[in-house]
């Protein structure tokens, strides 16, 4: 009786637990890097979906203040590096899906879309 005892004390009392699990949304309060998204993305509209969403962005109007030079691909396989995208019409084949808001102080990053693929990538900070 007595080890039982002792041995229900020490389970109890047991240094080697794991950690406690972090919450999803105390680890997503970091802001998203621009310059890790590449492959399959689509674009959400709807503000009711933004919470499935990776992330948001704002399209900048100006090539020079954007965060990230966008080329579309016109095949997922090109869609390799950072800045060639491929935009999908459904959420559920994406890599990434990125609301796409239009108050900048809300967006994670800016994006620009150009029209040649060797501007393609991240703004050097």
């Amino acid at each position: 009786m007595l080890t039982t005892l002792l041995l229900a004390g020490l389970l109890a009392l047991n240094p080697f637990q794991p950690a406690p699990r972090m919450p999803l949304a105390a680890t997503s309060l970091s802001s998203v890097d621009p310059c890790r998204v590449f492959g399959t993305v689509y674009l959400e509209t709807d503000p009711r979906r933004q919470s499935r969403c990776f992330g948001s962005v704002y399209m900048e109007p100006e090539a020079d203040f954007a965060d990230l030079m966008v080329f579309k691909e016109t095949s997922k396989l090109f869609a390799d590096k950072v800045g060639l995208w491929y935009l999908t019409d459904s959420p559920n084949f994406a890599d990434y899906s990125l609301f796409v808001t239009d108050n900048r102080n809300l967006a994670d990053f800016s994006i620009q879309f150009t029209k040649s693929r060797s501007y393609a990538g991240c703004r050097k900070q």
